[in-house]
């Protein structure tokens, strides 16, 4: 029988960057989904503000937490709101492709 000590300790060795890939993966997807909770609430408030006379694009950056000023594009056309956000990111070309969109639309108070 062939001595097998210290297998278990190679192995780890050998899977630890498959599963630091694998924990970076998933927070990064984590990122992207929060990314996407705020941009759904930042277009909602540009809406809201539409709605009232207000400044939409103002009102969706400040819904929007401090990390996220450069990250972040609003347009508004006619009644719609849309809020494009970059996810936060070690490799800014991930944050890229990851970038998630919200729209809202509203209508004037009469």
């Amino acid at each position: 029988m062939a001595e097998e000590r210290g297998q278990a300790t190679v192995e780890l060795i050998a899977a630890l960057p498959l599963l630091l890939l694998a924990g970076l993966v998933a927070l990064q997807l984590l990122a992207a989904g929060y990314a996407l909770t705020l941009a759904d609430g930042a277009a909602e408030a540009g809406a809201l503000a539409l709605a009232s006379g207000g400044s939409a694009a103002e009102a969706a950056r400040e819904a929007l937490p401090g990390w996220a000023e450069e990250d972040v594009e609003v347009a508004v056309e006619g009644g719609r709101v849309t809020v494009r956000l970059r996810p936060p990111s070690p490799l800014p070309s991930l944050a890229d492709r990851l970038a998630v969109s919200s729209s809202a639309a509203a209508r004037a108070a009469k």
